[in-house]
């Protein structure tokens, strides 16, 4: 099995929509995740990730095709040296350890792209699976907030992990 990031193409459409139009998917994201997903979400969101200059946003592949996709987002400011990580993966592919191999390489273009020294990614309280892949890439769980998600009428639990260069 071979893990690669890639920019996305229109050609990843239908993959797009087929694996994010998926409100398990939808649940564990913020709010401006559109659930459901449809084909015009698709076309918006791989326009506007191949407008980015340097790349931010990858779909993750699987022996070459698209199967999730994952970010990293620079900070400003006071956080100008920090950078958040994102991802999600399609349903299908759940418990397969993909995520895990493609957040090193992401990792890797984020210290060699920009001048940052710190990476961190934000799981929900109830997002084990996520909280999990984090430890395995080493991060380290800086914090937990309690109820400070409020996602679906409930108020959820925010965990920060990190990683330093």
């Amino acid at each position: 099995m071979e893990i690669t990031l890639r920019k996305w193409t229109m050609e990843d459409l239908d993959d797009l929509v087929r694996y994010g139009d998926n409100p398990k998917i939808a649940a564990n994201m913020r709010n401006t995740y559109p659930s459901p997903y449809l084909r015009e979400d698709g076309i918006k969101f791989i326009n506007m990730v191949n407008e980015q200059d340097p790349q931010q946003v990858f779909a993750i592949c699987k022996d070459g095709n698209p199967v999730g996709s994952t970010g990293i987002f620079p900070g400003s400011d006071v956080l100008c040296k920090n950078a958040e990580i994102g991802y999600w993966l399609a349903e299908p592919f759940w418990g397969q350890g993909i995520v895990a191999k493609a957040i090193p390489q992401l990792i890797e273009y984020a210290y060699k792209t920009w001048d940052i020294n710190r990476i961190y990614g934000m799981a929900f309280g109830t997002n084990i699976a996520s909280q999990r892949v984090l430890e395995k890439c080493g991060f380290i769980l800086e914090g937990r907030y309690e109820k400070t998600i409020f996602k679906n009428g409930e108020y959820l639990d925010e965990l920060i992990y990190a990683v330093r260069r």
